[in-house]
């Protein structure tokens, strides 16, 4: 497998790092994956994921996400989208790749997996470009926050009006992460909620790219972008036919231990959406792509994009 890293320029002039995985020598490809990443993390964690959809015929794209990663080029870089409407500039950098990709690769359907707040961009992607993607994937998603969600964005507001948009938030960290970890109690890290996987959640501690405290700025563009993608009248926008998986573990927090993602399942076929797949793993957490099974969720994957390919789903 060969990794290429390469920049581009958002439409807001903001520099973001991107990588290609594709094969070493010529093979028959099969289509393109893209990955949007969660929060606090960075690009490279999926690099065996890439490696096993590159052994499978397909060629991998994934950037960092501006204030994540490699794009971060300035200290008060981390953690932040923008000065406004970071959720949406987040996701017109996700559809810039997208049309890099297409220019080169245009006979190839292209399929994007979102993982955790990846998903919820994810999911505003196909509202906004509906006619962009062959598929989406989405793992560890979570449902409708509600009043919890309104009352999150107020002293998100009221955290930067104290602090500034730049500024890490310990609060709104502390009131989004703070229960993650209670059913795994005794908890090893504060970061048990991830996976079941020891070796995963130690080099995610030891990563100074993850785990990090976000900014009042970014947790207002987050909870402003949940919001708007759960509202009936934007996921009308998603494709009825758009073939679209949800995978998550019945032991996930951002999913509310399945409920939540079955309340996004339920949401899209109330709408009319029901080319869609739905899949708990038994006492799996957040991260089903790390877990301690995650040779089962690669397969998974590969199978329903098979099954689009033959145009079962």
């Amino acid at each position: 497998m060969k990794r290429t890293q390469f920049y581009f320029y958002s439409e807001d002039d903001v520099k973001i790092n991107a990588y290609c995985w594709e094969p070493e020598e010529k093979m028959e490809l099969r289509g393109v994956i893209q990955i949007a990443h969660g929060m606090a993390e960075h690009i490279l964690r999926y690099e065996d994921f890439c490696a096993f959809m590159v052994d499978n015929g397909f060629i991998v794209y994934g950037n960092d996400h501006r204030g994540h990663g490699n794009s971060i080029t300035a200290p008060d870089d981390k953690g932040f989208f923008a000065e406004s409407n970071g959720f949406e500039r987040v996701v017109s950098d996700m559809n810039q790749l997208s049309a890099m990709i297409k220019k080169d690769y245009r006979h190839l359907p292209l399929i994007i997996l979102g993982h955790s707040m990846g998903s919820f961009l994810t999911r505003r992607y196909v509202q906004v470009y509906p006619n962009d993607v062959n598929g989406i994937i989405l793992s560890g998603t979570g449902g409708d926050k509600g009043m919890l969600g309104k009352i999150g964005l107020r002293l998100a507001k009221w955290d930067r009006r104290r602090k500034g948009p730049r500024t890490p938030s310990p609060l709104m960290d502390k009131l989004t992460f703070g229960n993650y970890n209670k059913k795994f109690a005794p908890a090893r890290t504060k970061f048990d909620f991830l996976s079941r996987d020891h070796a995963v959640v130690d080099e995610y501690i030891a990563d100074d790219k993850c785990g990090f405290v976000c900014t009042t700025g970014l947790f207002i563009d987050l909870i402003s972008g949940m919001e708007t993608i759960h509202r009936d009248s934007e996921v009308k926008k998603t494709p009825s036919d758009l073939p679209i998986f949800l995978i998550a573990g019945d032991m996930d927090p951002v999913g509310d231990d399945g409920k939540g993602v079955q309340e996004v399942y339920d949401q899209y076929i109330q709408h009319g959406i029901d080319n869609i797949s739905f899949k708990l793993y038994e006492n799996a957490r957040h991260e089903v792509l790390n877990e301690v099974n995650k040779e089962e969720v690669y397969q998974d994957i590969l199978r329903w994009i098979k099954a689009i390919e033959k145009g079962d789903k």
